[in-house]
């Protein structure tokens, strides 16, 4: 009897736990990122290859050097990440993005090279409803703007990152995503404890 008893309050426990999740500040969009022992816990912890890469290392990969202009970006990015409350994983799938969008270099207009009015590491688009130029040429909203758009994307967490990428940005160019997958999770391995 007492073991019966036991289950039934240790489930309604985990249920008012799940409950609570399930309310609290990661559904809510304005709500700031928790903050203390668990985002520190997550801070100090080495990245899982696992949750880096979590369809194995992909084949076909490219690679570039950064300078210190686009390691300060690939830190903005991992930093916003973090603000945002999500994982590794969502840093690599951004940093991606970004290294194919711009290859991490934070574009003003290009003039006659512009794509419409694309600007910044995601080269995202004012008449698109991104935000406005000095938005979106700030490295931290636009980072947090493209997870917000990939928090919306339902299972991006198992995607292959080129579609998870791809649902957000709704590039011309949907698989060169794909080829910068390894270069993001390395970047994600070196630098999101820094």
């Amino acid at each position: 009897m007492n073991s019966i008893i036991r289950r039934s309050v240790l489930g309604v426990a985990g249920l008012a736990v799940a409950g609570g999740l399930a309310a609290g500040p990661l559904n809510h969009q304005d709500a700031a990122p928790v903050t203390g022992v668990s985002a520190v816990a997550v801070q100090e912890s080495a990245p899982d290859t696992a949750v880096l890469l979590p369809h194995g290392e992909p084949a076909g990969q490219s690679r570039i050097d950064l300078n210190e202009e686009q390691v300060a970006n690939t830190k903005a990015i991992i930093a916003a990440t973090k603000k945002a409350g999500m994982d590794e994983r969502a840093a690599v799938v951004a940093i991606a993005t970004s290294l194919q969008e711009s290859k991490l270099e934070n574009l003003g207009h290009l003039g006659d090279r512009n794509d419409h009015d694309s600007q910044g590491l995601f080269q995202q688009r004012p008449s698109s409803g991104w935000g406005t130029v000095e938005q979106i040429t700030d490295p931290e909203y636009s980072t947090l703007a493209f997870l917000k758009g990939l928090k919306q994307v339902d299972g991006w967490e198992d995607m292959p990152l080129t579609k998870a990428a791809q649902t957000v940005q709704v590039s011309a160019f949907p698989d060169h995503y794909a080829q910068w997958e390894k270069q993001a999770a390395d970047l994600v391995a070196e630098h999101w404890k820094s």
